[in-house]
């Protein structure tokens, strides 16, 4: 689903990534992890079109996206949400997963001013698909609300429903439970699991252990901007390497 060959990202004189080569399968939950500053958040970057890498390329199943802009991998079923939840906080939280559906749209400037009847049978549909997709994240009865007075939990919620609308094949997910107490820790792994059944490759960066651990079919480490080891969960535990990458020696 998401190969990279040789990721290499110079930010002036700092290395922040160094010849990160990775595979991830299709229809698998992918854990990306590491210590702080080894480089997970400007990964994500570089492969949803934020950064360009300084050499390497990014593969979306055989396609090259290595220099394809954000709005075009989005199109092409590639989407993320991010650390810190981004939302449009004065629209509502039904207005915010129809924004989701934008790729889908095929109105025009004219039909959308006169309010044309092809205009109005497809804001109906995208309006019909985007509460689905908040009864999808258990967020049906916050519809009408607006995207800011949202609590913290339900606002990552709410990005992961916009995040889902674009129906996409693979979803970069950078920290989904930073922020969350244990109850919504729980719901958020509960619906990771959901999105991966409906059909869904996830990749997450995540520093809640007990989460990767749980949910991860395979993990991939990075440290000091390089791959570190890849493996299965109780491969990574009792890697020698990981455990002084986060503990120290001896």
């Amino acid at each position: 689903m998401l190969r990279l060959d040789g990721i290499t990202k110079i930010f002036g004189g700092l290395t922040a990534l160094e010849a990160v080569s990775l595979e991830v399968k299709k229809g698998s939950i992918t854990g990306v992890i590491g210590p702080n500053g080894a480089g997970k958040t400007t990964l994500f970057n570089i492969v949803t079109g934020l950064y360009t890498q300084t050499s390497g390329e990014v593969y979306l199943a055989e396609k090259n996206i290595s220099r394809l802009a954000t709005e075009s991998l989005a199109a092409l079923g590639l989407v993320r949400t991010f650390q810190n939840v981004e939302l449009f906080g004065q629209m509502t939280v039904l207005e915010n997963v129809m924004v989701g559906l934008h790729t889908k749209s095929r109105s025009g400037v004219i039909s959308c001013a006169f309010k044309l009847p092809r205009q109005i049978k497809e804001e109906k549909y995208i309006k019909e698909k985007a509460l689905n997709w908040l009864e999808f994240t258990g967020l049906t009865a916050e519809a009408g609300n607006t995207a800011n007075n949202l609590p913290f939990g339900k606002g990552r919620l709410l990005e992961i429903a916009r995040t889902m609308a674009a129906e996409p094949q693979l979803i970069l997910m950078d920290e989904p439970a930073a922020g969350l107490n244990d109850m919504e820790t729980a719901q958020m792994a509960g619906l990771i699991y959901k999105i991966w059944e409906s059909g869904i490759t996830v990749v997450l960066v995540e520093h809640n252990m007990d989460l990767v651990m749980d949910i991860c079919d395979s993990i991939i480490v990075l440290n000091l901007g390089k791959k570190l080891a890849e493996g299965t969960p109780r491969e990574i535990q009792e890697n020698p390497a990981v455990i002084a990458a986060y503990l120290g020696e001896g």
